[in-house]
């Protein structure tokens, strides 16, 4: 199965940023503060965001127009505006697409029933500003917020931050749109009131993934599945053609159950298009809302942009280059454009191995973000190629293979070099052998 993931002026203090990036422990500068989008939070000992990663944020390339990003954007908005209307045949499904990447835990977990000891909880997988505060991980922490306000149809749209590997597909930085759906009984059974959303007694227990909450009657579960799976088939076929193969995949969420995943056949491979599922009762309850039943689901932008327009690399969505943006330049939205490089640019590569720390934690996530911040967008590809544990010390080394590509011009072997160097000097400070 095909799987294809997702301007503040800084100044910069190299030393300080990657060696702390690497141990994932705070970030040293001058103070104990980090100024983000106009506000200031305290450091400890969870602050993990680095420059380079600061540099994302207040962007919005997803709004920019003729970008990639955003006529995909606009299309499922339009999609979901001719499929959802009131009895004047206005949409019902409002747009929400300014809300503030910066998120506290409970937003990003708390509300949404992620246990503690899960491992999207980690430092390894977030940007932690602080034990308090980070940047989000999904698009679905504001889920509860926007429940609580009262709604009950409604798209989020924005950047989400996650700690990764590197290569073509992945990013520190993609794009989300995640979307909510409640209904009342009377919506779904219309003047049927023998039928309820509810079993007796309400019970909010939970059986084995693929069954019905306890507390669902069986009726709204079906009623309710069989409209958000018709809704993103049709989805599916609107972006890429009525006769696109998919399939149904059952599936794990913390926040939905029973839950799904929809794949669609690209390129003779299976493609995840999203993941969705019946919102999980307690998530309403602890919103205020104790009459309705609700699906949701969540996909990336990156992902189906890259299918629909032909593009290689996830790097290419932040690129000013005129010959790229260009190419989407249309009057149609739903124009088929497919992406031609200007040219193709060689790579380099370089491998570097070290010694790991047996004093203090080590994930192959501190050494991406390392290598990032000092390469930046020259960076295609980290690739762990060797583990190596000493047979007498039982000391552990990890060996890179670093892929060097600048997207718009030919890179030569010297310029990577010096970057390379850099990276090995920062690796070296840390106290680390390198092989």
């Amino acid at each position: 199965m095909l799987k294809i993931y997702n301007n503040l002026p800084f100044k910069q203090n190299k030393n300080n940023l990657l060696l702390k990036a690497f141990i994932s422990i705070t970030v040293q500068t001058k103070t104990n503060e980090i100024s983000l989008l106009n506000n200031t939070y305290a450091k400890d000992d969870y602050t993990n965001v680095t420059d380079k990663l600061v540099s994302y944020l207040g962007r919005n390339i997803f709004l920019k127009p003729h970008h990639p990003l955003s006529l995909v954007r606009q299309r499922i908005i339009n999609f979901f505006y001719k499929s959802f209307v009131n009895r004047r045949g206005n949409p019902i499904f409002s747009i929400y697409e300014n809300l503030p990447p910066i998120v506290d835990i409970d937003q990003n977990f708390d509300s949404l029933l992620i246990p503690e000891d899960h491992p999207s909880r980690t430092k390894s997988d977030c940007y932690y500003i602080n034990r308090k505060y980070l940047l989000r991980a999904h698009m679905t922490a504001h889920q509860s917020e926007l429940m609580q306000a009262g709604l009950n149809n409604f798209l989020m749209i924005g950047d989400v931050y996650r700690r990764d590997e590197i290569d073509r597909t992945h990013y520190p930085v993609f794009h989300q749109l995640d979307a909510v759906r409640l209904r009342t009984k009377e919506q779904i059974f219309l003047k049927d009131e023998a039928l309820n959303i509810f079993e007796e007694g309400n019970n909010t227990a939970f059986t084995s993934a693929q069954e019905k909450q306890a507390c669902h009657s069986l009726e709204a579960v079906k009623l309710m599945e069989f409209e958000l799976k018709d809704t993103l088939v049709g989805l599916a076929k609107y972006l890429f053609g009525n006769n696109v193969e998919y399939r149904w995949v059952d599936t794990y969420f913390p926040f939905t159950q029973p839950s799904w995943e929809l794949e669609v056949l690209y390129e003779n491979n299976w493609l995840e298009l999203l993941g969705c599922g019946i919102m999980r009762q307690p998530i309403l309850s602890n919103a205020g809302i104790n009459d309705k039943i609700g699906w949701a689901f969540g996909l990336g932008l990156e992902r189906i942009a890259m299918c629909l327009y032909k593009i290689p690399d996830i790097r290419l969505f932040w690129s000013n280059d005129s010959g790229f943006l260009n190419q989407f330049k249309v009057n149609d939205i739903n124009a088929t454009i497919s992406y031609k490089p200007i040219s193709q640019y060689p790579q380099c590569t370089n491998d570097i191995s070290f010694w790991l720390p047996k004093d203090r934690e080590f994930s192959s996530n501190d050494f991406y973000d390392l290598v990032r911040s000092i390469g930046g967008d020259l960076i295609e590809q980290v690739s762990l190629i060797d583990n190596f544990i000493h047979p007498k010390t039982g000391k552990t080394s990890h060996c890179y293979r670093i892929t060097y590509r600048h997207m718009e011009k030919t890179l030569t072997q010297s310029e990577v070099n010096v970057v390379h160097k850099n990276i090995e000097k920062s690796v070296e400070e840390l106290g680390v052998t390198i092989r």
